[in-house]
């Protein structure tokens, strides 16, 4: 065994982990994440339709080769709005095959390792299956670091100080209610940027934090880009982007 088996524990026979795989770097996994990742029976992914899917990226390293997957691909992704009727139902009905999917592995006894960005337990697909088998079989959730994390730590900005209150909204607000909602904050992180950062931009503007916003893109990846908000142009940003708006708080 080796030490990191020792340290991390190993995968149990039927049960389902939901692996938090970090921000981007490998080496900001957990060792409880790297020792599953390298002891379940079988891998399983989320995958945008012609990628590799970005978690099983990011544990390619410690994968040996014949192992194991389970590739699952999503029908759409931002192709259209996600409150649309048509986005729903597809969604709705891939999420169903994926638990049926990872429960007939269960099923034969199977440890599997279900792969999620950052945390999953945070905007993470992983959370619809788990609600979906949460009653049905063994689930043990592995906590990661966040994407957000690793973006303020990359961007050299302390995001929260004091008494500040941090506030985590989904760019796929309304430009009024982020604008109101940026105003009742000290700090805040918007997730969900993609075709919304035009919108956010106008919103961050209109509650007087344009100065103090930044843009990062794939943090802590290797096409990492931090920029302030007022030098960025772009209209539609990258997937796996936010912006950061640092809290002030007291400084002591």
């Amino acid at each position: 065994m080796t030490v990191l088996a020792t340290i991390a524990g190993t995968a149990t026979a039927g049960t389902l982990y939901g692996i938090g795989v970090g921000p981007g770097d490998i080496r900001y996994m957990t060792l409880r994440a790297a020792g599953l990742v390298q002891s379940v029976d079988v891998i399983a992914f989320f995958a945008k339709r012609g990628l590799q899917g970005n978690a099983r990226g990011i544990v390619a390293p410690l994968l040996a080769a014949g192992r194991e997957e389970l590739r699952l691909e999503y029908p759409v992704t931002n192709e259209i709005p996600t409150d649309h009727p048509s986005y729903k139902e597809q969604i709705g009905r891939f999420y169903e095959a994926s638990m049926d999917a990872i429960a007939a592995l269960l099923r034969q006894g199977k440890s599997v390792g279900l792969l999620a960005e950052g945390d999953p337990f945070f905007y993470g697909s992983f959370m619809h299956i788990w609600r979906r088998l949460d009653t049905l079989f063994p689930i043990e959730v592995v906590p990661g670091v966040t994407g957000m994390s690793g973006a303020w730590s990359r961007a050299n900005a302390p995001i929260s100080w004091g008494d500040d209150v941090l506030t985590v909204l989904p760019g796929t607000l309304d430009e009024a209610q982020l604008t109101r909602r940026l105003g009742d904050t000290e700090a805040a992180v918007i997730m969900k940027v993609g075709k919304n950062l035009a919108k956010i931009r106008r919103a961050v503007t209109a509650a007087g934090l344009l100065e103090r916003a930044i843009y990062v893109v794939r943090g802590t990846m290797p096409e990492q880009r931090i920029m302030k908000l007022s030098e960025c142009h772009e209209e539609v940003a990258p997937y796996f982007s936010m912006v950061l708006i640092p809290g002030q708080g007291r400084r002591l």
